[in-house]
């Protein structure tokens, strides 16, 4: 038996991982879906202040209050920063650190760092004086490489329960102090085949630059794969935690 916990990308709570915790617990793994602060049924508690640290305080009193050890820790997308800086803080409490449609962000580097200059600027004059980044356009049009998989009856759950997420998540740099550079480390790729990772990997691209030596699984898929394809993504997580 192993223990996940799941920590979803923006915009989406523990929810998103419904089906892919149901599949793990099928196969007798303890499954923590998580719902970061500010966020689907915690989103009354977004502030000014809710930030990338909030969101990984989240994650380590989660673990430490459970007292869960030996813990698969799975992160999503934007859930890969605060993931990165939670096993960087109890290091001793985690088995294996896995990305999804992520990678673990350089020191320094924000989210947001990651955009382009003009998607920057927009996304700042969108977002004016307002701390929250608005939920993105879940019409199956608007973009069919990041939603390939999702049916309608799926795009309009996400645009029922998706939340606007807390800014400081995005913009605050991730902080690396280096207790969890050792921890073994895994992706699972599913806009970019498995070759193009490698090559993003050994160019140095910024969303895979602290990605030393983990192995990559190909699910060829859109960007939330545990809505697309929860069984096919529970049984890669599952393969992991025995390696």
């Amino acid at each position: 038996m192993t223990t996940f916990v799941l920590v979803p990308g923006f915009w989406l709570g523990g929810w998103a991982w419904d089906e892919v915790a149901a599949s793990l617990r099928a196969a007798g793994h303890r499954v923590h879906p998580v719902t970061l602060t500010g966020v689907a049924e915690k989103a009354h508690l977004a502030t000014p202040e809710t930030d990338l640290d909030t969101h990984t305080d989240d994650i380590v009193r989660l673990i430490e209050e459970e007292d869960l050890r030996d813990v698969v820790l799975v992160g999503h997308s934007g859930g890969g920063m605060p993931v990165t800086q939670a096993a960087d803080r109890i290091p001793e409490r985690i088995r294996r650190v896995v990305y999804v449609e992520s990678g673990p962000l350089p020191d320094g580097v924000s989210q947001f760092d990651t955009n382009e200059p003009a998607e920057q600027a927009r996304l700042r004059a969108e977002i004016g004086d307002g701390h929250l980044l608005p939920v993105r356009d879940w019409a199956a049009a608007a973009d069919p490489m990041l939603l390939a998989g999702l049916d309608e009856a799926t795009l309009a759950t996400l645009r029922e329960r998706s939340t606007p997420h807390p800014l400081g998540a995005a913009t605050q740099p991730v902080h690396r102090a280096g207790a969890g550079d050792a921890l073994p480390i895994a992706l699972v790729a599913c806009i970019f085949p498995v070759e193009q990772v490698e090559a993003m990997v050994a160019q140095g691209h910024p969303f895979f630059a602290a990605f030393r030596g983990g192995e990559i699984r190909g699910l060829p898929t859109g960007h939330w794969p545990m809505l697309s394809e929860p069984k096919r993504l529970a049984e890669i997580l599952d393969d992991l935690s025995t390696h």
